[in-house]
């Protein structure tokens, strides 16, 4: 099969970019001709709330990525889709995951979908965490140009309904994110981050924005009952959001010692040294769907706690491969007392390589085709 994944890839950084690439490879192993129709301009800088768009990591071997779209030029959107259609691919599968995207991607599938070729768009996240004016009409714009939809978590699959009620729709877990190296003894991953040996940490990790719940965290860590001797906490992603305000709550509890900042974007290749120094990953999320983060905690085998919003409790089954709370700080402060105090690491790790097995990439795939036959 002949397929066209429109969405972000390499030199562009984060998430989606990442799933886009593992998924051509997957999609590659299993026999299709893939290509990645990329961005030459994604987002405005004005609107990009980070230090850089870009990765200095290489792409992946083995994969086209072809960077063609630009995302504020309309005449460049036409010019788009009708090279796409050209193609004639049977698949086109693209990411829908900020409105803001919307009227270049849908106008692009727009003029590529035909009675040959399919579109099936991946949501990540269907009503944006930040809304803007004009959203819903974005969305609805978008939705109009697909033959079907694929969703990562209930709570988006649930969603469509209120944009479309008719047009076929598949749910499917986000599959585990296991491109970010090899687990590493515990010991070399602290030793690489120069971070003491003798402690346990909780990691906070990714792009940092206000509705991930950092500040819960925070002043759930900061209660008197975790002992600071012995537990500290990493923090590590790039600031979305007022860096000093976060800063300010650190200093404010007085944990300045006891919290390890690496307010940068942590590139692939680092990736699973803070991982694989961790005892727990926390997620303290205010509003989500699907997070990459729980996925790649899998990978590494890796406990978690989550909070009950969107799909974060599908993924983490509570009390076997961590926790599921509600955004409330006493309910953080209490699952880290019980984790510790109760020494639950090694019993939610070998419940999380069980579990893991269900977010395979090949189960991601098989759901994509299955969607595919719907539509044709």
């Amino acid at each position: 099969m002949k397929i066209l994944i429109v969405g972000p890839a390499n030199p562009y950084r984060g998430g989606i970019a990442a799933l886009n690439e593992r998924l051509a490879i997957q999609l590659q192993a299993e026999g299709h001709e893939v290509e990645i129709i990329n961005f030459t301009v994604q987002y405005p800088n004005f609107i990009f709330p980070g230090k850089t768009q870009y990765t200095d990591t290489p792409p992946p071997a083995n994969l086209k990525i072809t960077r063609m779209i630009n995302a504020v030029n309309p005449f460049n959107w036409i010019a788009t889709g009708i090279k796409l259609r050209k193609k004639k691919a049977d698949l086109v599968i693209v990411r829908f995951w900020l409105p803001l995207m919307a009227p270049s991607t849908a106008t692009i599938c727009k003029l590529t979908r035909s009675s040959k070729t399919k579109v099936i768009a991946i949501v990540d996240n269907l009503l944006p965490h930040e809304k803007r004016i004009g959203d819903k009409l974005f969305i609805r714009y978008f939705l109009n140009q697909t033959n079907g939809l694929f969703a990562m978590s209930d709570c988006v699959y649930n969603e469509f309904s209120i944009f479309d009620k008719i047009k076929p729709r598949i749910l499917s877990p986000h599959p585990i994110y296991d491109h970010y190296g090899e687990i590493i003894p515990k010991e070399e991953a602290l030793q690489k981050l120069n971070l003491d040996s003798s402690k346990k940490y909780i990691l906070f990790f990714g792009f940092i924005r206000d509705y991930k719940g950092l500040d819960l965290l925070l002043n759930a860590f900061a209660d008197k009952r975790i002992d600071k001797n012995r537990y500290h906490l990493i923090v590590a992603g790039e600031f979305y959001s007022n860096e000093e305000k976060y800063k300010k709550i650190i200093d404010d509890l007085s944990i300045q010692n006891e919290v390890h900042l690496f307010s940068e974007y942590i590139p692939e290749d680092e990736v699973n040294r803070f991982f694989c120094a961790c005892n727990i990953i926390a997620q303290p999320y205010k509003s989500a769907t699907q997070s990459g983060v729980t996925q790649i905690g899998y990978h590494f085998n890796k406990p978690m706690l989550v909070t009950n919003v969107g799909g974060l409790s599908e993924i983490i089954e509570n009390g076997k491969c961590g926790y599921v709370v509600n955004p409330v700080e006493s309910e953080i402060t209490e699952a880290l007392l019980d984790y510790f105090q109760n020494d639950r690491e090694e019993q939610f790790s070998d419940q999380v390589k069980i579990a893991k097995e269900k977010f395979s990439w090949t189960n991601y795939s098989k759901a994509i085709f299955e969607l595919h036959k719907l539509c044709t």
